[in-house]
C-alpha cells in the first residue's frame, strides 16, 4: 500500500497534467527518475521542452507551493533535466523552460509558474 503522501502527490500530479494537457502542452515522460532526482513531468509546449515540477500544499502557513521551490530544489531539477536531455538525445540546439505548477487543497486552485526559474539545459 502505497503512504498517503504518495497518494496525494500522484492526484496532484494528475491534475496537473490534465491542466497542461488542456492548455495545448503534450506528454513526453512522468516521473522520469535519475541519480540525482526526479522530472515530476517532461512535456512539450510547440518546439519547447518543458520541465514541469508539482508542488502540493495543504497549508499555505509554512510558505505556498511555489515557493518550496528552493535553489537547492532548482538545482537538483536542472541536474536531472540535463541528464535527461543526454539520456534522450535531445538536440543542443532544443530550447527548454522550468515551469511550477502550484496546487491548493480546494479542486480548482492551480497555478501555473510558465518559465519559473532559468537554468542552463
Amino acid at each position: 500500500m502505497l503512504p498517503a503522501g504518495h497518494i496525494t502527490g500522484q492526484r496532484g500530479e494528475q491534475r496537473a497534467l490534465e491542466f497542461l494537457t488542456r492548455n495545448g502542452l503534450e506528454l513526453l515522460h512522468r516521473n522520469y527518475r535519475c541519480r540525482v532526482g526526479e522530472l515530476d513531468l517532461v512535456m512539450r509546449d510547440g518546439e519547447l521542452l518543458v520541465f514541469v515540477e508539482v508542488r502540493y500544499r495543504k497549508h499555505v502557513c509554512f510558505g505556498g507551493a511555489a515557493q518550496s521551490v528552493d535553489t537547492r530544489k532548482r538545482l537538483r531539477l536542472a541536474r536531472a533535466a540535463h541528464i535527461y536531455c543526454q539520456r534522450e538525445r535531445v538536440a543542443h540546439d532544443i530550447s527548454c523552460r522550468f515551469d511550477v505548477i502550484a496546487l491548493g487543497p480546494q479542486q480548482d486552485a492551480i497555478e501555473w509558474y510558465v518559465d519559473a526559474f532559468e537554468v542552463e539545459c
